[in-house]
């Protein structure tokens, strides 16, 4: 007897259906997968056996084939659990086979028969085309946000086989609220001082401009790059789906109410290996920290500790916005939209500074800043140094302008460049900086000087005007840009080969 259950299978942080189609013919015992599962489908041969007899059903003696289909895809995880069980209680005429019609189901099983959560539920129920989709109980929240149909819970596959048979009522779905608070991040006020640093925290994130700071250790560099997220907007609705379908399929916890409203703060720890922070893997292709922290924040501490070619292969992604990642078998796409802060010492003993203070020759200097190549550098639209904040600054008891003073100029420059149809001034296409951000007489010749003397390229050209334009918009300026604001953003952009003098 053959039975057909609707499920689905994660590749990346897409999902795909899957229709598991089990036969049950007399022979031999045998039981076989087939498909393309990985080592996890196959291995659920066990678990679904254990489950059945925990369940009190009986394991049926016969030659049993599991299809996986569509074959030519590659089936991953154990979320094929619970559909592989129902099949065979149906194929061996245990279970009615309307009583599953119009239903699909995504679960791992337990030795003892219990319903276990997978990692991407939210991109596995969203694209279920059943009318109702099976879960376990701790993945109903997140199962709504994708699913168009209703959402079903049971704890045990006992349980689940007396619903369908009407023997007992579907357990009561629980919902907790939505966690509306923003996640906890310290006041921009405890920042003494940089006065420099706390601008250049500002306008990226009110442009979305990638930042690099570069200042000895305990000069605050952390301090500031840790409050930028309080800078961010929430997320729009479209936003926070996405971000919560990434961290779904990463397995990464995801709120209170399930979806992620609020920008996400990754910090990847400089032994990082490719896959670990830009994604992909074997089998398994799993969303790297690149595009876990889609429209949020990526921040990279140590910078010049990074393996050189781990933090090379940010740049075509921080370019494009997504991460291309292509293996023999399958290729996938993940969304890479982030706001990129780094951080890094000077030189090898992270003092800097003038001779004498700094026991680094110019040589050695120069070979540490060249651990981090000159196109990644590029990619920074701006380049700041962060020194020890003095004495007073310290000691001083009135703090810095607070977040949510500083928050609402952010957010009333993101409106700005809303009204020119991009999410932030970073993503002006080059074409249209005629037309969005034109130049006064002295601003386009300050540009020009700096191009003849080689301080800029042309990607450097485009985005000083794109952070001229974001510093604009702070000031509430007029639509023209005026030489003023050029030079902040030239102030805020030291050339690549000067980076190793930012504290010297």
């Amino acid at each position: 007897m053959l039975a057909i259950i609707p499920s689905a299978t994660l590749l990346g942080v897409e999902g795909r259906p899957v229709t598991v189609e089990v036969h049950v013919s007399n022979g031999l015992p045998a039981f076989t997968i087939v498909g393309l599962p990985d080592t996890a489908c196959r291995e659920s041969r066990d678990r679904v056996r254990s489950a059945l007899l925990s369940g009190g059903f009986a394991w049926p003696l016969k030659r049993i084939t599991v299809n996986l289909a569509p074959s030519g895809v590659r089936k991953g995880g154990s979320g094929l659990d619970l559909a592989i069980a129902l099949g065979v209680l149906v194929a061996n005429g245990d279970l009615d086979a309307d009583a599953a019609k119009d239903m699909a189901f995504v679960a791992e099983l337990g030795l003892d028969g219990r319903l276990r959560r997978v990692p991407g539920i939210v991109p596995l129920t969203a694209v279920v085309a059943s009318a109702v989709v099976v879960v376990a109980p701790d993945c109903a929240t997140e199962a709504r946000l994708a699913h168009d149909g209703q959402v079903r819970v049971a704890t045990t596959l006992k349980e689940l086989v007396e619903c369908l048979r009407g023997d007992a009522p579907w357990p009561d779905v629980v919902h907790p609220p939505d966690d509306a608070n923003p996640p906890l991040i310290a006041d921009l006020a405890d920042v003494r001082g940089h006065e420099l640093g706390r601008l250049a925290v500002e306008v990226a994130a009110a442009g979305n401009h990638h930042l690099l700071m570069v200042g000895p250790p305990g000069s605050g560099k952390t301090m500031l790059a840790t409050r930028l997220p309080g800078l961010l907007p929430p997320l729009t609705s479209a936003q926070a789906l996405e971000v919560t379908i990434v961290h779904s399929a990463a397995g990464v916890p995801l709120p209170r109410g399930g979806l992620v409203r609020h920008p996400p703060f990754r910090a990847p720890h400089h032994s990082s290996s490719m896959v670990s922070l830009v994604g992909g893997g074997g089998a398994y292709m799993r969303p790297g920290e690149l595009s876990l922290a889609t429209h949020g924040v990526l921040f990279l501490d140590e910078l010049a500790e990074f393996i050189a070619p781990v933090i090379d292969g940010l740049r075509q992604p921080l370019e494009e916005g997504v991460v291309r990642v292509s293996r023999a078998r399958a290729s996938v796409t993940f969304p890479a939209k982030v706001l990129l802060v780094a951080a890094m010492n000077p030189c090898p003993c992270g003092e800097g500074g003038p001779p004498g203070a700094c026991p680094c020759n110019e040589a050695v200097r120069h070979r540490y800043v060249r651990r981090v190549s000159g196109p990644l550098v590029d990619r920074f639209d701006l380049r700041v140094p962060v020194m020890r904040p003095n004495v007073d600054d310290l000691l001083g008891a009135a703090g810095g302008e607070a977040t949510v003073c500083v928050a609402a100029r952010v957010a009333a420059a993101r409106a700005c460049a809303r009204e020119r149809g991009v999410e932030s001034n970073s993503e002006i296409p080059s074409t249209q900086l005629d037309e969005v951000a034109p130049l006064t007489r002295a601003a386009a010749a300050l540009l020009r000087r700096e191009l003849e003397a080689g301080r800029l390229s042309g990607r450097g050209l485009h985005r000083v005007r794109r952070v001229a334009r974001t510093l604009c918009d702070l000031h509430g300026g007029d639509d023209v840009i005026a030489d003023g604001h050029v030079a902040v953003a030239l102030q805020l952009r030291v050339e690549p080969v000067a980076i190793d003098r930012f504290v010297a």
